[in-house]
């Protein structure tokens, strides 16, 4: 199971949202860069870099954090604001391993599926941000999470391990940024829909015990945020798990 710490950077500034709330932003002083070489030297090899800026105006905005990040030795994963085909090129020119694509993934998949046959399913992530309605199914919101879609991910998860797809990053919405825990119910569940995805979980980790129930349920890795930026997790605890 792979550990990726994550910077979420707003106006060049390492920030975290709760529940994707640009209204509820939590700013931290770390320069996103040493914050990078910090979780590298503490054993890190990837990380899970979000543009918000790019997220909100539709296009990337800080290619060269992505660039210096990947220069000191970490393999970028990086997202936020990919809406075409020079979005994903200036990424990975720009020196990221691999590009996370959200609400394209859900509005405009067939174009996805192309990317993950041109780059190859090592360079593509498909972000499915969910949340639960009616206490059986899982939705997947766009546009920051304030627009539904028709597509579900009992529907869409299947669809791109058909695909070829292989990194699915997966996000219970209500969980995000607010230590509820991670739902390793959902996580089961994505397991049974599409069982040769790699699955990324994201939100709610609290500490080192819901790492290493993540790890039991089988996930691929691990996003961390806010857990390790406020000392209630480290770096060296999660990669013991």
């Amino acid at each position: 199971m792979e550990i990726l710490p994550a910077i979420d950077l707003r106006d060049g500034r390492v920030v975290r949202l709760a529940q994707g709330d640009y209204s509820r932003e939590t700013r931290y002083g770390a320069d996103p860069v040493e914050l990078a070489e910090r979780y590298r030297d503490d054993g890190a090899r990837w990380l899970h870099l979000v543009d918000l800026d790019g997220a909100r105006d539709g296009s990337p905005r800080h290619l060269d954090a992505v660039g210096a990040i990947a220069r000191c030795g970490l393999s970028v994963q990086a997202g936020g604001g990919v809406r075409g085909d020079d979005d994903v090129r200036r990424l990975l020119d720009a020196g990221a391993a691999r590009v996370v694509i959200g609400s394209l993934a859900v509005t405009v998949p067939e174009k996805v599926e192309t990317w993950i046959s041109h780059y190859g399913s090592d360079r593509i992530c498909i972000a499915l941000d969910a949340r639960l309605q009616d206490g059986r199914r899982w939705t997947l919101p766009v546009r920051g999470w304030t627009a539904e879609s028709a597509l579900t991910l009992d529907v869409l998860a299947p669809r791109y391990a058909a695909a070829g797809a292989r990194h699915v990053l997966c996000t219970d919405i209500a969980r995000d940024g607010v230590f509820a825990g991670p739902n390793l119910e959902l996580y089961a569940h994505l397991a049974k829909l599409a069982p040769t995805l790699d699955v990324q979980a994201s939100g709610g980790v609290r500490d080192a015990g819901d790492v290493r129930a993540l790890r039991a349920a089988g996930v691929a890795g691990v996003v961390l945020g806010r857990s390790l930026l406020e000392g209630r997790l480290t770096l060296a605890e999660a990669l013991a798990c």
